[in-house]
């Protein structure tokens, strides 16, 4: 009992610290993603980090699934190189022995991991879908990022400010170009700022400019100059985002089993199972020689969660294009790692039955 609490907390300890490393990474590198997208006006600047949040709410379960495995694994890899487990098999016991005290560890993990993937991360994209909807109803004036060539929801419109002020009620240095009627429209003002009319509607004001206007190849061209030019801001109906198969909830997806609908179930029901293969997993892949100070399962163990991970990926993909049964697709996989499992579990016990012979 002693050891089993002791072995909980180095399990812990290393969970935390495997957690945080891959999370960080995954926010890094998704945030340097992110920027980019926003530095070239793909995304507003002020959406980064709403769009980093629900991207973490949908890597968690698979981030969870990854730090248990790995846990498990570096946990019983140290017991073997620090000759514990000589004294473990000296006692009597076997491997199998660490099954309980990995599955206690295990089980909180895994149902979280079930709570994330069936709840939560449906649930975070439906939300994720309202706010991009939102960013997509926004005006053009509100879309407008300084420095960066903007382009109107209905792409009949390109602009660019050079500078903007902290509430975008006030610009300088604009450009705008617009095709209305097959002409095109230039207009270049050294300032701008946006008003409210008594009755709600709001304008774009630009001062101290000029409008150039004309058809492309032809010589017909206007040159206008202003003192003040008012367009009024049209409000945008937000589109209403659809509903695509990631924001459905489970029970939404399990009501109507359309072919897309249940290769997604296949993913939701298989993360939280392939965390608790791969914990089992782990156990007979931890093997390391102590005097031989390395171990090829170490590399060996990520292979088989690469190939384990596509291979559910590959399910999905089936089942979603009706390739192959839902009543088969879930499972399949789970009981080939489940066969690769009790191989390896016999194998590394026939091996140390030899060795006492020996």
């Amino acid at each position: 009992m002693i050891f089993h609490r002791a072995l909980l907390r180095e399990l812990a300890g290393f969970a935390v610290a495997v957690f945080l490393t891959l999370f960080a990474i995954s926010l890094t590198t998704q945030l340097v993603r992110l920027l980019g997208q926003a530095a070239g006006g793909e995304i507003p600047s002020d959406a980064v980090l709403a769009y980093l949040g629900f991207f973490a709410i949908n890597v968690l379960p698979v981030l969870l699934s990854l730090t248990l495995f790995v846990t498990v694994l570096l946990t019983l890899t140290r017991s073997y190189r620090d000759s514990e487990m000589v004294i473990w098999f000296g006692s009597g016991l076997s491997l199998a022995a660490w099954f309980r005290p990995v599955m206690t560890f295990a089980a909180p993990i895994v149902m979280l991991v079930a709570l994330l993937s069936l709840v939560v991360a449906p649930w975070a994209a439906g939300i994720g879908e309202q706010y991009r909807s939102r960013l997509d109803a926004r005006s053009d004036v509100s879309r407008v990022e300084p420095g960066v060539f903007g382009e109107s929801l209905d792409k009949d419109r390109v602009f660019f400010v050079e500078s903007i002020a902290g509430d975008k009620s006030a610009v300088q240095n604009v450009f705008v170009s617009s095709v209305q009627q097959g002409r095109t429209g230039i207009m270049m003002s050294r300032r701008g700022f946006t008003e409210t009319a008594p009755n709600g509607d709001r304008f774009l004001v630009l001062l101290d400019g000029n409008r150039y206007e004309g058809t492309p190849g032809e010589a017909d061209f206007r040159i206008m100059h202003f003192g003040r030019y008012a367009t009024r801001i049209e409000a945008q109906a937000g589109p209403t985002p659809e509903a695509t198969v990631r924001a459905l909830s489970t029970l939404a997806l399990a009501r109507d089993p359309t072919a897309g609908n249940l290769g997604e179930l296949v993913w939701r029901i298989g993360v939280p199972l392939s965390a608790l293969i791969l914990a089992m997993l782990a156990v007979p892949l931890s093997f390391v020689n102590p005097r031989g100070g390395r171990s090829v399962n170490l590399p060996f163990a990520l292979l088989i969660y690469i190939v384990y991970s596509n291979l559910l990926s590959v399910s999905q993909a089936r089942v979603g294009q009706g390739k192959l049964a839902f009543s088969v697709g879930w499972w399949l996989v789970h009981a080939l790692m489940i066969v690769l499992l009790t191989l390896l579990f016999a194998r590394r016990v026939s091996l140390f039955r030899l060795r006492l012979g020996g």
